[in-house]
């Protein structure tokens, strides 16, 4: 569950960011990409030093996680060069899609889930509690079909953990398109961060910052090598935007590292030639969550949890077409998905002042 208040929605709009932004390094050659999908061959595929000669960042990829395909191996190359340049070849995506999301038995994560397979998508959905994995496959199963939704328990402050969660989607799916990063935690605590226990501390970073790299890391180490290829979508928070959280200031601050984490993988898949694997920022807003609730403690907060929150159903009702919208253009461009965007904010602002819209929506204020 994630939560942005008011003051984090400077940015209007909802827009793509483009790739002379995504990051410091950029590549200044034009590519071609070679690729090959299909049956194994008879002999025995080239070592991973062969196909990233001077490349030990890709050879580590390579030898951490290059999975054994039972039906083939497939092989992309960026090549630099002149003239007939362009994205590398690769097998293009087509619904139905195939979806993990992190962090997805309640709120955000399991409407995202819900409304994936709403669409036709086929879901692995995980989180800490096996109890409540058990609980939402079977019901989402009964709902959706036997051959569509998927479940496993997964801490994603584990990183043997999140390597069986990759192992369990290969196993269940073959390959996963849209990874979604969705596990995050506040403690349930909103105090000064003078006031706030150890074993807080370390649960928001160790979840919010660790967590969100080792699945990073493993989405990667799993999609590079998928004819394919994947997208990752990371989701920000409130601080994301750099602007203060008091009473959870440690939230505040791992939300802003994931902007920050997005963009310096985008410019490390760039700067390796690595085509086929985008990371993407995906921002909910404010959802009445169990989370959010629980912070619904002072004025301020339920003024502006009634005037921008929404419910998880509502939020995933935008969000899902709009990142199935990526794959479906076949579009490798990085983006940054906002439901709650800065004008949206402002009009509902100006409602509530004019004409009290939206008082007591969610909470009472009085």
């Amino acid at each position: 569950a994630h939560a942005s208040p008011a003051r984090s929605l400077a940015r209007p709009g909802a827009t793509s960011v483009p790739s002379s932004r995504m990051a410091t390094v950029t590549a200044s050659l034009p590519l071609r990409a070679a690729a090959r999908a299909g049956p194994a061959p008879s002999r025995a595929p080239p070592s991973d030093a062969a196909f990233f000669p001077g490349r030990p960042w890709q050879r580590g990829l390579a030898a951490r996680g290059r999975p054994r395909e039972p039906a083939g191996w497939f092989r992309a190359e960026a090549l630099s060069g002149g003239g007939g340049g362009g994205p590398p070849r690769r097998e293009p995506m087509a619904p139905p899609y195939n979806v993990l999301i992190t962090g997805s038995t309640k709120g955000i994560g399991y409407a995202l889930a819900r409304k994936f397979l709403k669409a036709g998508d086929n879901v692995v959905i995980c989180s800490r509690s096996a109890e409540r994995v058990e609980s939402v496959r079977n019901d989402l199963k009964k709902e959706f079909g036997e051959q569509h939704v998927w479940g496993t328990v997964c801490d994603v402050r584990e990183g043997k953990d999140v390597k069986a969660l990759v192992d369990f989607a290969r196993d269940k799916l073959e390959y996963i398109d849209i990874w979604i990063n969705n596990a995050g935690s506040n403690a349930y605590s909103y105090k000064p961060l003078v006031e706030t226990s150890d074993e807080a501390l370390i649960e928001v970073i160790t979840t919010n910052t660790l967590g969100l790299m080792l699945c990073c890391r493993e989405a990667i180490n799993m999609m590079w090598n998928q004819p394919r290829g994947g997208h990752i979508f990371n989701i920000d928070g409130a601080g994301s935007d750099g602007r203060p959280t008091p009473r959870f200031a440690a939230y505040g601050a791992t939300k802003r590292s994931v902007v920050h984490l997005t963009k310096s993988l985008q410019a490390e898949l760039q700067m390796n030639e690595v085509n086929n694997v985008v990371v993407h920022n995906l921002s909910p807003g404010m959802v009445t969550t169990d989370l959010l609730m629980s912070g619904a403690t002072t004025k301020q907060a339920k003024f502006f949890i009634n005037i921008l929150a929404e419910t998880p159903d509502v939020v995933a009702d935008y969000l899902v077409p709009n990142i199935r919208e990526i794959p479906t253009n076949q579009s490798m461009k990085p983006t940054y998905i906002r439901f709650l965007t800065g004008l949206k904010a402002y009009s509902r602002i100006f409602s509530r002042i004019a004409f009290g819209a939206r008082r007591n929506k969610y909470v009472a204020e009085d």
